[in-house]
């Protein structure tokens, strides 16, 4: 795995406008920490292929080299899918925030204060804890060890990569932790219509953080869909369809006139 063997033009921001019956409706896809946009592009052309807006953000300190995420502040990661959100909305756009690990943490932070704004949530193997490690707790590991070994490409499938970091920042994830701390005590103003997907295998996350987050969330509808072959990174595996698919419906379902 590495960000420097990624095809060319792929560790930047992607914005592609809609056509036909979908044009007015956007999808802001959200990558995860230490991961790359690569990791919501299939799941980006399903829907643009559809005909609809589409924004795949590369995250601040992402893309580059992983010693880059121990110089992010935490707030900066919200503002960035913030300022996806807001080009989306000025457009006229009715507005999907979908997110991976991290960046379902991210989206469900950027609801916290934007939920009027979001039309629906779609979370793969969403992050909202760190079990049994604190802020405090990150930050005293992170003045001692600045990096450790890489938790990226929890894939089923073979040879395939999501052209993330192969070394986990742990400043950065210090940030992160206090990012996810600060969101998961502010769950209950998380009320678009919400579905979530969960991998009964993964190597980088325990349940806990979807049962978190399905206990805490005030959306109504909420849903949650178990995949039963793929892993952490399950935009990229086995059951990439199942999840494209099932996502598709709920968008359709969540725009169609009441």
């Amino acid at each position: 795995m590495s960000v420097h063997d990624a095809p060319a033009g792929s560790m930047q921001d992607w914005r592609a406008v809609g056509k036909g019956e979908n044009a007015k409706i956007g999808i802001l896809f959200v990558h995860g920490y230490t991961g790359s946009p690569l990791a919501m592009r299939p799941w980006a052309e399903f829907f643009l292929q559809r005909g609809y807006c589409i924004s795949v953000p590369l995250l601040p300190g992402h893309g580059t080299r992983a010693e880059d995420l121990n110089h992010v502040k935490w707030q900066e990661w919200p503002a960035k899918v913030v300022e996806e959100l807001d080009w989306m909305l000025s457009q006229g756009l009715r507005v999907f925030v979908f997110g991976l690990s991290m960046g379902g943490g991210l989206a469900l932070n950027v609801a916290t204060k934007h939920s009027s704004s979001i039309a629906g949530i779609v979370l793969v193997n969403p992050m909202i804890h760190v079990k049994f490690v604190t802020p405090q707790i990150a930050w005293a590991v992170s003045r001692i060890q600045k990096m450790r070994e890489s938790v990226g490409d929890d894939i089923k499938r073979p040879g395939v990569t999501e052209h993330g970091y192969d070394s986990l920042p742990l400043i950065g994830l210090y940030q992160l932790i206090k990012m996810l701390s600060y969101t998961r005590k502010r769950l209950h103003d998380v009320t678009p219509p919400l579905m979530l997907f969960h991998s009964k295998i993964d190597h980088t996350l325990p349940v806990s953080n979807t049962e978190i987050v399905m206990a805490g969330v005030g959306c109504n509808p909420k849903q949650r869909i178990e995949l039963v072959n793929s892993y952490h990174v399950a935009t990229l595996d086995y059951d990439q369809e199942i999840i494209f698919e099932n996502s598709l419906l709920f968008v359709q379902s969540n725009t169609q006139p009441k």
